[in-house]
């Protein structure tokens, strides 16, 4: 009878995920089957063949219970196919287990899985998170049972969209998850692993105009004012979403990969990640404050974000510092009964907002935060001058 092992292959890179494998034994012959789940080498038991959950960081130990359960799910489909094959008492070889198992990527998870990691492969690293995202929230509506890509059907989509609007998800988030998924679906249509049935014909996919989070210039200073010497966490939190908005709304990802090398003669030279569009910010008082509070002479970066002694990667650590600044906003929110979500998306829109009431030109505004639509007032100029925006953050800042 044959027998499945799981096995751990280590990357050859240092700070890289290695990969889960499954050798398949039978009379001598030995096949493998790779997977999608990514550990690393301190996270797998080699002599129990067992995941380790030693992670400090909730989503990593929240994403290890998953790969277990997976790896579990997996080796009971393979203790079934192995037994498929006994009953049949004909000759099979181990490459047919393997090959059967790997016939049943027509079920959602291993196919998403599979799409997840050949995005990663290709660099799409957001994206694959967007689809790890739409896969999870989905496995949550189904409880964690897996479906056959050809048996979605409208139907079941409804029941969906149905179950999100139940738990409180906006219709943009609900839209965003049903893309997602449209997509995968399609992705296994034009590989013929499914027929077309227009699953997502009733649902919606569009996106919705949504009230823009802004809070007025008394709120920012109240936000500034704020005594949480006592709570660092949630001070460092604070202090971000205030760096945002002094910096004309910069995003997180944005700071997380400031140097020191940026900022220059008073001027902070960066690029924006979202658009590759270079911006030039005066360096104002405010901002030093800050970067004097968190100064780190042996880290190369501005803001205490990311680490270059940290084991994770840089955009690891920045993705784990934006979730625990968001959830510290959440309480400074509380404490100044603030009662929109609070995040550091908001001080974007607050520093646009606060300009306009300001009789700041939207052409300057839209220059300033790094805007690239054509359907900002930026259309009508073809340059302007940087020392106007300079002028704008200046008279913003000196109203605090």
């Amino acid at each position: 009878m044959a027998s499945v092992k799981v096995k751990f292959r280590p990357s050859t890179v240092t700070d890289v995920s290695g990969t889960l494998y499954y050798n398949v034994y039978h009379r001598g012959q030995k096949s493998i089957h790779s997977t999608a789940y990514r550990l690393y080498a301190e996270e797998w038991n080699a002599a129990t063949s067992t995941i380790e959950l030693s992670s400090a960081e909730p989503q990593r130990v929240e994403y290890l219970q998953r790969v277990a359960t997976a790896m579990k799910d997996d080796l009971h489909r393979f203790s079934h196919l192995v037994e498929y094959f006994e009953q049949r008492e004909k000759p099979y070889r181990a490459a047919d287990v393997v090959a059967a198992f790997c016939a049943n990527t027509a079920m959602l998870m291993p196919f998403m899985r599979l799409t997840i990691e050949r995005l990663r492969e290709a660099g799409k690293i957001r994206t694959s998170e967007t689809y790890a995202s739409a896969l999870q929230s989905f496995m949550r509506f189904r409880r964690g049972r897996d479906i056959a890509i050809e048996d979605i059907d409208a139907e079941l989509i409804e029941r969906y969209e149905a179950y999100l609007r139940d738990i409180g998800v906006c219709a943009n988030s609900s839209s965003f998850y049903m893309r997602i998924l449209r997509a995968a679906y399609n992705r296994a249509v034009d590989r013929g692993l499914a027929k077309q049935r227009s699953p997502f014909k009733h649902v919606y996919t569009g996106v919705a105009k949504t009230v823009k989070r802004a809070l007025p210039l008394k709120t920012i200073r109240s936000i500034r004012d704020l005594d949480v010497g006592y709570k660092p966490s949630v001070e460092y939190a604070r202090d971000m979403f205030l760096f945002s908005f002094y910096t004309r709304g910069m995003s997180f990802v944005d700071m997380a990969y400031l140097r020191k090398s940026n900022l220059h003669n008073g001027v902070l030279t960066y690029c924006r990640h979202k658009t590759g569009q270079q911006m030039f910010i005066r360096w104002e008082a405010c901002m030093q404050d800050i970067v004097n509070k968190y100064y780190n002479p042996h880290s190369p970066y501005l803001l205490p974000i990311i680490s270059t002694s940290s084991k994770r990667s840089a955009r690891k650590q920045y993705i784990y510092a934006a979730h625990r600044v968001n959830a510290n906003l959440k309480r400074v929110a509380e404490m100044l009964e603030i009662e929109m979500p609070l995040t550091m998306y908001v001080a974007r829109h607050s520093w646009a907002s606060v300009a306009h009431r300001k009789n700041i030109p939207l052409s300057v505004i839209s220059e300033g935060m790094g805007h690239d639509s054509e359907n900002t007032t930026r259309i009508y100029l073809t340059s302007l001058d940087n020392v106007a925006i300079d002028r704008a953050n200046t008279l913003i800042l000196s109203s605090l």
